[in-house]
């Protein structure tokens, strides 16, 4: 997905890096498929700011997504390629033989008029939805399931993939795109092919009015704040020691958070790679 640079004409487009959209094929979305979103700017039901930096940003509906690809057997062919607000991975939108109409990530690669299907007997081609113990080896796949019939869980954003390392009893092992290596059953489901819009992590702003728009507020830094506002406000002058942590107190760099004791720690093969270690 190219990505495209604008004319400095204004300040704002003096930097922008924009996405050039060259896959969308419609923007008109499809209303049965479509739903209600409520927007809480942060805040919880006492009204209290509970996530801050959020509020604002243009109205979005959502668009339903078949994370679960259950329609087994029956041919679906691709309509259209449009974006989605509320994801960085474009969406397909494909119609099956029966006329039914579904929303799903697109693979990079898929086109109007490819022919799409999920279950078993499925050729391993880019949007197809196989079980895990049906793809072969060293495939690259995105939106893998973690429990069966759950739904799609891992590599759903943007240009990310897995790949399928081996398989092991009944798990299958799967490398991520953190560089965790983990096992998932056999009988969850994967689809082959990456996400589209592998460029999105190239896009640039412009300006701070463009981050408003997608419903993000400015963020003041810790040590600009005052000692009853964050743990590394005050100090006599551009102060700006002290540990880098949250307002909650939460170490930034170097502090475990994830629970050895949860019920999926087990599954791990090797953890995700460390942008600490040297």
């Amino acid at each position: 997905m190219p990505v495209k640079k604008f004319r400095p004409i204004t300040p704002g487009t003096r930097f922008r890096v924009g996405n050039a959209y060259s896959e969308i094929t419609s923007d008109t979305p499809e209303k049965s498929l479509l739903a209600p979103i409520k927007r809480t700017g942060g805040r919880n039901r006492t009204g209290k700011m509970t996530m801050r930096n959020r509020g604002g940003g243009h109205k979005r509906r959502y668009r339903i997504i078949d994370f679960k690809r259950d329609k087994e057997g029956v041919t679906a062919v691709v309509n259209a390629i449009q974006y989605d607000p509320n994801r960085s991975a474009f969406i397909a939108l494909v119609e099956y033989a029966d006329g039914e109409k579904r929303y799903i990530i697109s693979p990079e690669g898929l086109k109007v008029g490819d022919k799409i299907v999920s279950g078993k007997g499925a050729l391993p081609e880019t949007g197809n939805s196989l079980y895990l113990d049906e793809i072969p080896l060293g495939a690259v796949i995105h939106a893998i399931e973690m429990s069966p019939g759950k739904g799609a869980a891992l590599a759903r954003a943007a240009g990310t993939y897995g790949q399928l390392m081996g398989r092991e009893g009944k798990y299958a092992i799967v490398k991520l795109p953190s560089g965790e290596v983990r096992r998932v059953l056999l009988t969850c489901k994967a689809t082959i092919g990456s996400t589209s819009n592998t460029d999105h992590g190239q896009t640039v702003f412009g300006k701070a009015g463009r981050k408003r728009w997608t419903g993000r507020r400015p963020r003041v830094r810790g040590v600009a704040m005052n000692p009853v506002d964050h743990p590394m406000g005050g100090g006599e002058g551009r102060a700006s020691g002290g540990h880098p942590r949250s307002r909650t107190g939460i170490m930034a760099k170097g502090q475990k958070t994830r629970n050895n004791k949860k019920y999926s720690t087990k599954l791990i093969i090797s953890k995700r790679k460390s942008k600490n270690k040297k």
